[in-house]
């Protein structure tokens, strides 16, 4: 009997050490090649210009996104929460990757493999802001390993305040608007 305990104990050991050296050997590689995720701290996002008449009217609107940067401080609470409920629940007390998510999308997307389903995503917010600043919308393994990469290193970097307005004006909501303030204007007026 202890012998059986002995090798299994062994096997897992030799399981353990494998998984981590692949995992490093991964994380290796793609962190040689991933974009400057500092350049969000200079975040100029493209903006409407607005030509008014001498009286003040609104003569037309120029713009290849229309959007409106708004400040996090002036975002109502109840809107970013909302936001947080719906797209990432655990964004405040996560480090950048929802592991918990992560691996529930790893088994449904496994149950679901040979179905014509497009595979299920575990995006954090801060996944979200890797892919939408920094990455593309490829739907890959690499391409998840960096936005993986990316959100550890962005979470290091801003705070999540700064993280979730970044999201919330960088975010298209249809009808031609980009980011909360534009779609407010666009949806509401």
């Amino acid at each position: 009997m202890r012998r059986l305990i002995g090798y299994l104990f062994g096997l897992v050991l030799l399981l353990v050490m494998a998984a981590t050296g692949g995992a490093y050997l991964v994380i290796r590689h793609y962190a040689a090649d991933l974009p400057d995720y500092t350049q969000l701290a200079n975040y100029n996002p493209l903006l409407v210009t607005r030509v008014h008449a001498g009286d003040g009217r609104l003569l037309a609107e120029y713009a290849v996104e229309n959007r409106v940067f708004v400040p996090i401080q002036a975002v109502p609470k109840r809107l970013s929460n909302a936001f947080l409920s719906a797209e990432d629940k655990s964004f405040y007390t996560h480090p950048g990757v929802d592991l918990a998510g992560l691996v529930r999308a790893v088994v449904t997307n496994l149950a679901n493999l040979g179905s014509d389903r497009r595979p299920v995503g575990a995006s954090t917010i801060t996944q979200q802001v890797a892919k939408n600043f920094l990455l593309s919308n490829e739907v890959s393994l690499a391409r998840k390993v960096k936005e993986v990469l990316l959100a550890y290193r962005i979470e290091h970097a801003f705070s999540k305040d700064r993280i979730l307005e970044l999201y919330l004006n960088e975010i298209y909501l249809g009808g031609g608007s980009y980011g909360i303030a534009s779609a407010s204007l666009n949806y509401f007026n």
